[in-house]
């Protein structure tokens, strides 16, 4: 019953597609290989539109044999683009691929298709709408576990259903609106029709509100969580980037300011993806232009970041917090206001404190430090099983806490794009509610305006209201066959 319902709501879109590209779509035939370039055992060859039937019965009538495969038919509408499409399924050598790439170019009607164009006919097609299509292409570049459940949920239309639940019901509330205005006089309209919707319409900025509140959990987990290691000179920064990581990336040295621009490097923790950035170390005063240099590039990256990871010595640390009687986070408050940074750039991150170098500390001050609430122990120089692990335990228990989990019943904001019109859907609702008042006679009709602008927000999410730039920024990821 769904795949009947999308297919029906996108025809009424399909009409409204400019009929250049509706046009190409119908009369070209698009080929292209679907599996990755290289040797390997089998290769897809993907062929779409309306001459697909004709060049199946061409290449398997030929009679000079290029190769024994499989062919796998879909006729229209039951195919991913909606069209009669097949796959050539071949073995995988350059010079299959080749040849059986030649001989679809030679089959009157057959082009090369463009990156994306599989998926753009599906678009066009009413197969899927926009939400879905940059799930796929999240899906073609997850790189780790969470943000392939992450795409799945997405390509798969569990955004989709959200936004689609709250585009019918403005388009109800703006139908009886607008039949308020046209027939309240002479019909027998319900005269409680606009404080219904008006009702309606504050559940669903309710609703649309509780769905933003999610602090940037989707866009971090599909961009990676941006991880800005920080701290004093000399502190181990760079020997715990290399530490975490595995592997030599930053130079470490005895001499403080060894680092002076920002290193960065992506792994994956549990399945989180991770972009750490090693920067120059912070303090107030020096004369070293270079080193000046990096310590703004340091501030401006920890400004950006999602997760700071603040790092200091272990004995400075149980000096400062004895000696001073503050707790872990009025140290970090008080070491990061010594810095000149914008307070305001600051909200709302998540800051972790990390006391470093523990194996020049006592077995007595080990045990003081550990009885520290909200700060992770590490040593950076050849860190034992027993340190290690404990801390990347915690780590990743860290990453999911931002990153949450991604779940079906409450699909996560992916796209900056997404936010930005859901804010303005927000705008135009709140605009229509604040100016709506019947007892003070308001022009109707341009209140009922605010809520055809509030669906189209939504509209510009999904691809119901078409937009070439929005079109051309989704599909340019995209590889030639898919």
């Amino acid at each position: 019953m769904n795949h009947v319902y999308k297919i029906t709501r996108s025809c009424k879109y399909f009409t409204r597609c400019s009929s250049n590209i509706t046009n190409a779509l119908a009369d070209s035939t698009i080929f292209s290989l679907s599996s990755g370039y290289g040797k390997c055992g089998v290769s897809v060859i993907r062929v779409s539109g309306p001459r697909t039937s004709h060049a199946l019965q061409t290449l398997v009538v030929t009679k000079e044999i290029i190769d024994k495969g499989l062919v796998l038919w879909f006729p229209a509408p039951a195919s991913f683009t909606g069209e009669d499409s097949c796959e050539f399924q071949v073995h995988g050598s350059l010079a299959v691929v080749a040849a059986m790439l030649d001989a679809l170019g030679k089959v009157p009607g057959l082009r090369p298709a463009t990156a994306g164009e599989f998926t753009k006919r599906a678009f066009y097609g009413g197969k899927i709408d926009l939400t879905e299509v940059e799930g796929l292409a999240d899906l073609i570049h997850a790189e780790t576990e969470a943000q392939r459940k992450q795409a799945m949920l997405q390509s798969t239309g569990a955004l989709s259903r959200v936004y689609d639940n709250w585009r019918k019901r403005l388009i109800r509330c703006a139908a009886h609106l607008e039949a308020y205005i046209d027939f309240a006089e002479e019909e027998n309209i319900e005269d409680d029709v606009v404080l219904q919707l008006t009702k309606e319409l504050r559940l669903i900025i309710t609703e649309i509100t509780v769905h933003l509140n999610d602090q940037r959990q989707g866009e971090m987990l599909r961009n990676g969580v941006r991880t800005a290691i920080v701290g004093a000179p000399n502190v181990g920064k760079s020997s715990f980037l290399n530490m975490i990581c595995q592997r030599e990336i930053a130079i470490v040295t005895p001499i403080a300011g060894t680092t002076r621009d920002i290193i960065e490097s992506t792994h994956n923790f549990g399945g989180y993806p991770v972009v750490f950035a090693d920067t120059a170390g912070l303090r107030k005063h020096t004369k070293d232009v270079v080193e000046l240099e990096g310590i703004s590039r340091a501030k401006e990256c920890l400004q950006n970041s999602d997760l700071i990871l603040l790092l200091t010595d272990a004995r400075e640390l149980l000096q400062n917090i004895s000696t001073n009687e503050q707790s872990a986070q009025n140290y970090q408050s008080t070491y990061l206001q010594q810095l000149d940074l914008d307070a305001n750039k600051l909200v709302g991150k998540r800051i972790q404190l990390i006391a470093n170098k523990i194996d020049l500390l006592s077995s007595a001050e080990l045990q003081k430090l550990t009885q520290i609430d909200n700060v992770l122990t590490i040593t950076s120089k050849q860190p034992s099983a027993d340190v290690a692990q404990p801390f990347l335990a915690h780590f990743e228990k860290l990453l999911c806490e931002l990153c949450g989990q991604p779940t079906a019943e409450h699909p996560r904001i992916t796209h900056a794009r997404y936010r930005q019109q859901l804010e303005r859907c927000i705008e135009h609702i709140q605009i229509f509610l604040n100016e709506y008042a019947p007892d003070i006679f308001p022009d109707t009709a341009i209140s009922a305006q605010k809520l055809r602008n509030a669906l189209k927000c939504i509209e510009r999410i999904t691809g119901h209201v078409s937009s070439d730039d929005i079109l051309d920024v989704v599909f340019k990821d995209f590889c030639i066959g898919k």
